[in-house]
């Protein structure tokens, strides 16, 4: 999508900031994700705010340049995770730095409110406990460092230099350093952008993961697979209530029984290759033994029990590229340590070893 293109910073700026969906005025405070409960105890996920394009159109504000843009994200949160792999697969580490920030959720603004959420790492700095003060961490895990382009604490302070009215602080963010502002807060839409507006930089220009032949199969996947199983884990570990439970685990449950029957007969999970579908669905089932089915109770089913599961997960792990994006250390001290309502004392399981599990060799090729 183009956009006629305009070099006052002033007019950039409130043209990106109309171009973001809007909350409603009763929802304009800070906030994180367990505050998305109605009041049937069902968690409803809200959309992300920030939504323009880099596009390689004439006369677009934000067109595909090499060290434009900036990433931040978190090794734990699997909707940034989708954009970090992409950009691996791609081979856009070059062209797109990006930042890792802290798992464990610290309070954003501790003398203003109660808002807990993202933090950069600070190497050096002293170790850090839980919002209610429990537990011990590193001020920093691997590659959790401060923000190189501003100084800023948290993922909030960016949000806040914008203008940001919407109150969720989220990752993955794309930053555009010429304007200075947020580009896009939505996984799904940045990774199609990494996907085709960056061909002209990228390592793997001929690899597509949206190719035009498979884009109803992939379309129609997404639909089932974000209610069911993405946002499925979050609806069953965030409910408040019996009813929005059994409501969540059972359509989780059917979704997960889908994703076998399908991978059963096909490589991958929109046909026989790699796609964005399985971007998507391999951030999930990535963490699905090591923290959903304990934190989120998603007990009816696990990964290690499925043989065509686990070995698919082998295939995309497996994938060049993909592992360096994953640190399992961070997933599990991010949901374990962040939300104190869930687990007060911060005590991280063992776990089963799942990561030992996906350096198996899998029986995807013959497929």
């Amino acid at each position: 999508m183009g956009f006629a293109f305009l070099t006052s910073m002033r007019t950039v700026s409130s043209i990106a900031r109309g171009q973001r969906t809007r909350a409603t005025a009763s929802a304009l405070f800070s906030r994180d994700a367990l505050a998305e409960v109605n009041e049937h105890g069902e968690f409803k996920r809200r959309d992300a705010a920030w939504r323009n394009w880099i596009s390689s159109e004439e006369g677009a504000i934000y067109s595909p340049e090499k060290d434009r843009y900036h990433l931040f994200v978190a090794y734990a949160c699997p909707w940034a995770h989708r954009t970090l792999i992409v950009r691996a697969l791609k081979g856009l580490q070059d062209v797109i730095p990006v930042t890792y920030v802290h798992p464990v959720w610290q309070r954003t603004k501790p003398d203003q409110d109660e808002h807990r959420g993202w933090v950069f790492g600070n190497p050096g700095g002293e170790s850090l406990k839980n919002t209610d003060g429990k537990g011990s961490f590193p001020p920093a895990y691997t590659n959790n460092e401060p923000n190189p382009l501003l100084e800023t604490r948290s993922i909030r302070d960016l949000y806040e230099k914008v203008e940001d009215t919407d109150g969720k602080y989220t990752v993955p963010i794309l930053w555009d350093k010429k304007y200075g502002t947020i580009v896009n807060n939505e996984s799904s839409e940045i990774i199609r952008m990494f996907n085709n507006e960056f061909n002209d930089f990228a390592k793997n220009p001929e690899l597509d993961l949206y190719p035009e032949n498979l884009r109803d199969a992939i379309d129609s996947i997404n639909e089932w697979v974000y209610p069911g199983i993405n946002n499925g884990v979050y609806r069953c570990g965030f409910s408040t209530s019996q009813k929005a439970y059994d409501l969540a685990i059972s359509e989780l449950t059917e979704a997960f029984d889908r994703v076998n029957d399908i991978l059963h007969k096909h490589r991958y999970i929109a046909g026989d290759q790699l796609t964005e579908a399985d971007v998507r669905l391999f951030v999930t089932l990535l963490r699905y033994d090591e923290v959903y089915y304990v934190y989120f109770k998603t007990n009816t089913r696990s990964v290690a029990n499925f043989p065509a599961i686990l070995n698919y997960c082998r295939d995309i792990y497996q994938t060049p590229g993909v592992a360096e994006t994953v640190d399992m250390e961070q997933i599990k001290a991010h949901y374990y340590c962040s939300h104190t309502e869930l687990n007060t004392y911060s005590i991280i399981p063992r776990g089963p070893g799942f990561m030992n599990l996906l350096a198996e060799p899998h029986n995807r090729e013959g497929m």
